[in-house]
């Protein structure tokens, strides 16, 4: 079957050849099959009822996307007169390929199969892997990950140590995986984006629907220094069913999953089983002993998770980490005990304190940390009069040592 006949059976029209013709070159035949395979499976996942098990599934059978767009009726007779079959054998006699390709690109959504080395690598690997990923972005070949996961009620010190450490990881060239949801998910892309880092998010809808729609503008920010994915076609709207799908994403593509406040049934532990499944390894950070997003993490460690203090304690289970991305010495930074490792002190401190401060504002800082303390408690801790205390904190806040916190609560800023 010469090029023609072949463009012809795949449903291509004549205006269709002559664009691959232009797009494809001489000397570029692999290119090319690649690119038709990803069109076709672009345009099987349009197909209602069949998502990405059952395009695995033709794969399969037919050895490719393409060899089952090509095939005859009667070669789905395996699967009887199902719906999801009448759908499929409408569409190749109605649908244009590229010109499904092209108003995918009008909505700068791109496409990328396991067979191309910009598919997440360690994903690429597995067995469910999804035969075809939407994003929006850029991805970049075999980049090493590291996911982040946790509560969507994320306690200050929860946000502070999932930003912290995924910073330092981000500042070492590692990828930050995360879902683009409130708490943990949100804190450690915005690590990620403060280290000018790469961060995926991987979406339980259309690479073209942000939700929560309050991260809108962290997607935006994404969209510059890594990318949005998702195995659910454009305009898919997020379900309670599809969280868990994208979780398994999370996981697959990165080397470790770090687990940062986590409830006893927390959505995050989900994420840990697929990590589990999928051979990773699996980190959680500690938290205060009373309360309730400690209680998952404080499992996990008891069954065996790697505890975190520092970035070095990810860093030390993978040497390779160090031999392709390379590495920065320990700073005695610990997200328990803070920069002079000492217990208590100002905890998650990524920053240098400017030396001009003075002894009252010193003597603040020694006081408050990554645990949020309201103003009444400040004044009785604090070695100075009362009605300097509001004075001192707004100096504070100007000069970035602190955060204010709704309710006249205050914390340590690392940035």
């Amino acid at each position: 079957m010469n090029r023609v006949e072949q463009s012809e059976c795949l449903g291509y029209t004549a205006d269709d050849q002559n664009v691959m013709s232009e797009e494809i070159g001489v000397g570029h035949e692999m290119s090319a099959e690649i690119e038709t395979e990803k069109r076709v499976r672009v345009a099987l996942r349009l197909v209602p009822g069949l998502g990405s098990t059952r395009l695995r599934e033709l794969i399969a059978v037919f050895g490719s996307a393409q060899a089952a767009w090509e095939a005859s009726p009667e070669a789905f007779s395996i699967w009887g007169n199902v719906a999801w079959v009448q759908q499929l054998l409408r569409l190749k006699r109605e649908l244009s390929l590229i010109r499904v390709q092209e108003e995918l690109e009008k909505k700068g959504i791109q496409t990328v199969i396991p067979e191309e080395g910009s598919y997440p690598r360690l994903l690429a690997e597995l067995a469910d892997a999804p035969p075809l990923l939407y994003y929006r972005g850029q991805l970049g070949e075999d980049q090493e990950a590291l996911a982040f996961v946790g509560s969507r009620q994320a306690t200050a010190y929860g946000k502070a140590a999932a930003e912290f450490l995924a910073k330092e990881a981000a500042s070492r060239g590692v990828v930050i995986v995360s879902g683009l949801a409130r708490g943990i998910d949100s804190a450690a892309h915005k690590g990620a984006l403060a280290a000018k880092g790469v961060t995926w998010a991987f979406l339980g809808s259309g690479v073209d629907i942000v939700y929560p729609k309050e991260n809108l503008r962290l997607a935006e920010e994404i969209l510059q220094q890594g990318a949005l994915i998702s195995e659910f076609v454009p305009g898919t709207a997020p379900q309670p069913t599809h969280f868990p799908a994208r979780n398994r994403l999370i996981s697959g593509c990165a080397r470790g999953v770090v687990v940062v406040e986590a409830a006893k049934k927390s959505g995050a532990l989900i994420t840990v089983d697929f990590a589990l499944e999928q051979g990773r390894e699996v980190f959680a950070v500690p938290g205060p002993i009373f309360s309730e997003l400690s209680q998952g993490t404080h499992h996990l460690i008891r069954q065996g998770a790697r505890i975190v203090d520092d970035i070095e304690d990810i860093w030390a289970e993978f040497p390779d980490f160090q031999r392709s991305l390379g590495t920065v010495g320990k700073d005695n930074t610990s997200i328990i005990t803070g920069e002079t490792g000492q217990p208590g002190g100002t905890g998650l401190q990524g920053k240098d304190r400017p030396l001009s401060l003075s002894p009252e504002q010193k003597s603040l800082l020694g006081i408050l940390s990554d645990i949020p303390l309201h103003v009444d408690q400040i004044t009785l801790q604090a070695p100075v009069g009362a009605e300097k205390i509001p004075l001192l904190l707004l100096e504070l806040q100007l000069t970035g040592q602190i955060i204010q916190l709704p309710g006249q609560r205050y914390v340590i800023s690392r940035y």
